[in-house]
């Protein structure tokens, strides 16, 4: 009876490892396949340029601002304050970007459509709806955003965004 006993639990045990080494031979990678994403999101380079010219348009009509490039998740890129900037105006531009990755619409857009919500969403912490962050698209695709603060007033801080987006629109194009 003992070895009839020992017989059934070595073959159990046999059993088990072989269809566990089946299992390791052919993974079920097909079921999962849709777990693994391919996506566009925006590189140093592109981010760093981007808020460089950002911060030159804007020295060039006499305001001293900070910009700020996120990826399409809200990660943090590029940070650049211009000599005079106030140590703020990092936190303030990144803000606007988080709120445009948020909403996928420039910050003053989103800020203009939402205005029942508003004083809530400026309570979040890391996004603040105030106009000077934009959408930056390649290809059709949001890969990322910018936002400047510093100049007196949203618009103008806008402004310089959308001079160096139009500056360097060949490298966002594909």
């Amino acid at each position: 009876m003992q070895c009839l006993a020992d017989s059934i639990k070595n073959k159990t045990s046999y059993t088990a490892g072989f269809i566990l080494g089946l299992s390791l031979l052919f993974p079920v990678t097909e079921i999962y396949a849709e777990d693994v994403l391919e996506e566009k999101n925006i590189g140093m380079e592109l981010a760093r340029d981007l808020a460089s010219e950002a911060v030159m348009a804007c020295r060039q009509q006499g305001f001293s601002v900070s910009a700020v490039v996120v990826d399409k998740h809200g990660n943090q890129r590029v940070a650049l304050r211009d000599d005079f900037a106030s140590k703020f105006t990092l936190q303030i531009a990144e803000e606007k970007a988080n709120a445009t990755i948020m909403s996928g619409l420039k910050s003053g857009d989103f800020r203009a459509k939402r205005g029942d919500i508003r004083p809530e969403l400026n309570h979040v912490d890391g996004v603040l709806m105030m106009v000077g962050g934009v959408p930056i698209v390649s290809g059709g695709a949001r890969i990322g955003a910018i936002g400047v603060s510093g100049a007196p007033g949203g618009e103008k801080d806008e402004a310089c965004v959308l001079k160096a987006l139009e500056k360097l629109e060949d490298r966002l194009v594909f």
